[in-house]
């Protein structure tokens, strides 16, 4: 990463981070992404790899007929825990693209089962292994053991052995939710560690599981805190840290797996006549690191990964901005880290990822709160899809892109804008599928009301 430069020198020159500090949406492009293969070599120091990925998606297989028996909503699919890619021609105005600047499509992870969001993946992910693991030990499971032998881990047995253990996590709301869910399903203990900003629809939902809710008056970064302390006195709690977690950035990763399959299916190419850019909503940074981790070693240099985050907490761009050997907050640049995005609401981002990311990543852009909720209403009334207001970040990326000074110079200096025709956009969507219909109401009705 570039040397550390304080945020009050990269005022005088830096005119995103001028953006940044007034709170107004805003456009960073990573001067440090590389190539393939140089990317690869470049994240080989942190020990993970395409092996790691598969081996995530190889994990959720062998958990799909246990998860099909304890979750119903998943007998439809056999316990594969999946989104739908959608065709979203009718939102290209609304995320600012014109005739000529590409194909607009949906990763819906809005839809996902068990959790109703992105957090399905990491979340889930991170308990199956602690699951998997006790179960070798305590004799559960053999090494040879196939996805039927799975089924076990429902049985009174494995349940008695998994009540020994707690699962703690801090959370604004989703992780939450996809932690406590699933460990609670499969007979844990669960524990979280809930921060202000987190909507009390989803604390009650995780109370009706059986899950045990704390509730923090500080942010997301204090309900982290408070969690990995508690969890540290207990040598039968397992705490999931979303700000360091391998094992969540790795579950994240394995979507790329299954949307390469979801673009050959649909006759989307991805190479350098046909570039892929997409747009991730960005808390702390573990889930759209670990996808876009996962994307650039499955589909190589022709995709482009953007950040979103709203005005008030860029915790990535700021931190991507600052470089090794800082871990600075929004607090930092006078933000207040305020946002009705709860889930994005992190005013300090995870330093592995944005380590990962620096090789990785082509860029962060920012959002109003304002711009969230029109844009959840364009969503519904285009697709009839419900989404949270986090969920909507990128729908903005495109317009970043295409509609601004900053975009298309990069867009040409990347030797992308010939191509730009035969690109695809994708916006990566983040929750919404539970959220309960009053909620969605207010939601809906403050985006009218914005016009």
């Amino acid at each position: 990463m570039p040397s550390v430069v304080s945020p009050q020198d990269r005022l005088q020159d830096d005119a995103p981070a001028a953006q940044l500090r007034r709170a107004e949406p805003c456009l960073w492009l990573n001067p440090h992404r590389q190539p393939i293969p140089a990317a690869r070599q470049a994240v080989a120091g942190d020990h993970i790899s395409l092996d790691d990925t598969k081996e995530a998606a190889a994990r959720f297989a062998r958990f799909a007929p246990l998860l099909e028996g304890v979750f119903p909503e998943l007998q439809a699919t056999g316990g594969v825990i999946e989104s739908p890619l959608l065709p979203a021609s009718s939102l290209h105005a609304a995320a600012g693209l014109v005739a000529g600047q590409g194909a607009l499509w949906i990763k819906a992870d809005h839809r996902l089962p068990v959790a109703g969001s992105i957090k399905a993946r990491g979340g889930i992910h991170e308990v199956l292994e602690l699951a998997e693991r006790l179960a070798l030990q305590h004799g559960l499971l053999t090494p040879q053991s196939d996805a039927d032998d799975y089924r076990a881990l429902a049985n009174p047995a494995a349940r008695a052995v998994f009540a020994r253990y707690t699962v703690a996590v801090g959370s604004t709301g989703n992780l939450g939710l996809s932690i406590g869910v699933a460990a609670s399903a499969l007979g844990f203990h669960a524990v979280v560690h809930m921060s202000a900003d987190a909507k009390e629809w989803k604390k009650q939902r995780l109370r009706q599981r059986g899950v045990q809710v704390v509730e923090h008056a500080g942010d997301y970064e204090g309900a982290v805190a408070a969690g990995r302390a508690q969890a540290a006195q207990d040598p039968f709690s397992h705490f999931v840290d979303d700000e360091r977690s391998l094992s969540l950035l790795l579950g994240y990763s394995a979507a790329a797996l299954h949307l390469r399959q979801q673009l050959q299916d649909a006759g989307i190419a991805v190479d350098a006549q046909h570039p892929l850019f997409v747009y991730l909503p960005c808390g702390v940074g573990g889930a759209p690191a670990g996808i876009t981790f996962g994307l650039r070693q499955v589909l190589g240099a022709h995709v482009h990964c953007f950040f979103a985050e709203p005005v008030q907490s860029p915790c990535f761009m700021v931190q991507m901005m600052a470089g090794q050997g800082a871990h600075p907050s929004v607090y930092d640049w006078g933000l207040t880290n305020r946002t009705e995005a709860d889930g994005l609401a992190v005013p300090r981002a995870s330093l592995p990822a944005a380590e990962l990311m620096e090789p990785l990543l082509s860029g962060c852009f920012t959002v109003c709160d304002d711009t969230l909720f029109r844009q959840l209403v364009q969503v519904l009334d285009a697709t009839g899809e419900r989404i949270e207001p986090s969920a909507a970040a990128g729908l903005s990326g495109p317009g970043f892109l295409t509609g601004t000074e900053t975009g298309r110079t990069w867009l040409h200096a990347q030797g992308l804008w010939p191509h730009l025709a035969q690109a695809t956009h994708l916006v990566w969507t983040t929750g919404g599928l539970y959220v309960p219909p009053e909620a969605y109401a207010r939601f809906e009705e403050r985006g009218r009301a914005l016009g």
